[in-house]
């Protein structure tokens, strides 16, 4: 059955860089879209995958004549798995500036390392999250929250290929035990898995090596390099602090998201949308949400990430502020259907805390009474990037 192709709007930023960079690299989890994105949007171009092992052969053994197939440039999906090949292309849009190549890779750091060697100033690259909020709001708006959450954002289940309990459990076992097998040596899978779930029990929470490494028995160096392989692996996302120009002593570590909510609701052996209504960690899942809707929205518009919490030594919190070169923009994130007075009381103490100018402030919930005219912004979720623009 053929399925429709889910614009992306990471499209549009694309499409401009590619009037000025003769490469652009896409990375960003397995099955977020990469592929469907490049052979959609540059269809005049001749696709390869160096998951393919005849066609890495062929890089591997000749790779100017592979990459010399087509005067007008290539495709080249999963380059991560030949990296060598990016110094020669470099070499080749140097003495031909005319011709384009389209990289994509699922190995965050590996490709990012030998891009930001071989191919400076030369590319532009590109983060792709699974689908955001907005770019499936049609048919998402028709969904539950519990629904929404359950299911996650991978395009698969959104394009009716697949469903999340194949989705994920299969996702686990064929991509991410790859990505541990190429990227370290765990002798224990049964502790790596036992691993991720407790970090999916942390979501919104403070990430501490130490306390993993106690209740696994594993030491805390451990922990950081099986850490770095979730990252790696687009699976986490750590939030960092906001630490800048503080009247207070702030917390040094960062909180804990995952890419995907539906990934999460695996890990945590959620197994249906009634099941999460009634899960302790429905809150946590609705943060983590919005906060990944907050950070799809920099990826898909091209920039860094801006996005910081707040947590002094006096357990002050605030869920996640947008900081740019004109000050901090609060937001608080509330699960309930039910407004409360006191979900605003950290923002109104917000001003004292930091000092940078506060630009606004709001809290997200999933209700629907809003206010968009007091100092503080009541929004459901739905117009969430009503103040992300």
């Amino acid at each position: 059955m053929e399925t429709a192709y889910i614009h992306r709007e990471l499209t549009e930023i694309i499409k401009e860089a590619e009037r000025y960079f003769p490469v652009i690299t896409i990375t960003g989890p397995r099955q977020s879209g990469k592929t469907t994105l490049i052979r959609n949007e540059f269809k005049h171009l001749t696709y390869y995958s160096l998951e393919n092992l005849d066609v890495r052969n062929y890089a591997e053994n000749d790779p100017v004549s592979f990459l010399n197939q087509h005067p007008e440039g290539m495709i080249l999906d999963e380059v991560h798995n030949v990296p060598d090949l990016l110094s020669y292309i470099q070499g080749i849009v140097d003495e031909y500036p005319e011709r384009r190549f389209i990289l994509s890779g699922s190995s965050q750091f590996s490709i990012l390392r030998k891009v930001s060697q071989s191919l400076a100033g030369r590319t532009a690259v590109f983060e792709l999250l699974p689908l955001s909020y907005s770019e499936i709001s049609d048919h998402a708006k028709c969904k539950s929250l519990d629904d929404l959450l359950f299911d996650g954002f991978y395009p698969a289940i959104h394009a009716g290929r697949n469903i999340p309990k194949f989705l994920y459990p299969s996702y686990l076992k064929t991509y991410l035990d790859k990505d541990v097998r190429d990227l370290l040596q765990i002798k224990d899978m049964m502790q790596f898995h036992t691993f991720i779930r407790l970090c999916a029990g942390r979501i919104g929470s403070l990430f501490k090596a130490s306390e993993l490494a106690n209740e696994i028995g594993v030491s805390p160096h451990t922990i950081t390099a099986w850490l770095s392989v979730l990252q790696a692996s687009y699976i986490v996302t750590l939030l960092p602090p906001y630490f800048e120009n503080s009247r207070k002593r702030l917390t040094k570590a960062p909180k804990l998201y995952f890419t995907d909510t539906g990934l999460a609701c695996y890990l945590l052996g959620i197994e249906s949308s009634l099941q999460l209504a009634r899960d302790k960690m429905r809150g946590a899942l609705f943060e983590n949400f919005i906060v990944m809707e907050a950070l799809k929205r920099k990826y898909n518009l091209g920039k860094e990430s801006n996005l910081y919490f707040y947590r002094d030594s006096h357990h002050n919190e605030i869920d996640l502020i947008l900081k740019n070169s004109f000050g901090l923009y609060g937001i608080e994130i509330k699960s309930s259907m039910t407004y409360h007075a006191d979900f605003e009381k950290a923002l109104k103490q917000m001003d004292e805390w930091v000092n940078e100018p506060v630009l606004g402030k709001a809290v997200i919930y999933s209700g629907s009474l809003e206010n968009n005219t007091g100092d503080i912004k009541l929004l459901n979720y739905n117009h969430l990037y009503d103040i992300l623009e």
